[in-house]
């Protein structure tokens, strides 16, 4: 029977991912994983949150729960899901410029002083949904229409919409990016839980992908 460790260090609504994930794997084991043997365990990890980039990587000192996110991130299909995209880049503003796992290249970045295209102030934060534009194919993306709009909440954005492991962006006055995949990494900045049938659709070609990101 496949598993998926749903990272548990404190942060966030971790039984509506769960949730959302039992009902697209129904034969899936689905956990929630508060330590490093938990995680070292399952066949795919997945690492969500909500809250401080600085809580959450003090959270991941504990009980060398940071080495087993980080082997987990190099070894299995690994998703990361709003700070749980944040969290992989080199550093946040939030906090007082802390520094991520740097798994990936680049900065997160408060929404400061955005505006639309007509020069209105955009609202911080950037709650509700917005479509995302698909730059780069990837298995993940399977069945979802481009710029199919997803359920975003976060007052940072992850500043590297050019970078080649942008998979997906969304504009909310900058363009930002709103999808990351780096080899068995894939990591999002909205909240497939919360967003219907595209949301669902992602999670389920998640528990079904093998990590890599060529088809055989």
């Amino acid at each position: 029977m496949a598993s998926v460790a749903v990272l548990d260090y404190g942060m966030g609504n971790l039984r509506s991912v769960a949730k959302a994930l039992e009902h697209v794997a129904p034969k899936a084991r689905v956990t929630l994983a508060a330590d490093a043997r938990a995680v070292a365990a399952a066949d795919r990890v997945v690492f969500p949150g909500q809250g401080a980039m600085k809580g959450c990587m003090q959270a991941l000192m504990r009980d060398e729960l940071r080495a087993a996110v980080l082997r987990a991130a190099r070894e299995r299909p690994f998703l990361g899901i709003c700070l749980g995209l944040q969290a992989l880049y080199e550093r946040s503003e939030e906090g007082g410029n802390v520094a991520g796992l740097g798994l990936l290249p680049g900065e997160v970045r408060l929404f400061a002083g955005a505006v639309d295209a007509h020069g209105a102030r955009l609202k911080v934060p950037h709650m509700g949904w917005n479509s995302v534009q698909q730059v780069r194919a990837h298995p993940l993306w399977e069945g979802i229409a481009d710029d199919a709009r997803f359920y975003f909440v976060h007052s940072y954005y992850a500043d590297c919409a050019s970078a080649p492991e942008t998979v997906g962006v969304t504009d909310y006055g900058p363009r930002f990016t709103s999808a990351a995949a780096y080899g068995n990494i894939f990591a999002v900045q909205f909240h497939p839980e919360k967003s219907q049938r595209a949301g669902l659709r992602l999670l389920q070609n998640f528990m079904a992908w093998d990590g890599r990101t060529e088809k055989c």
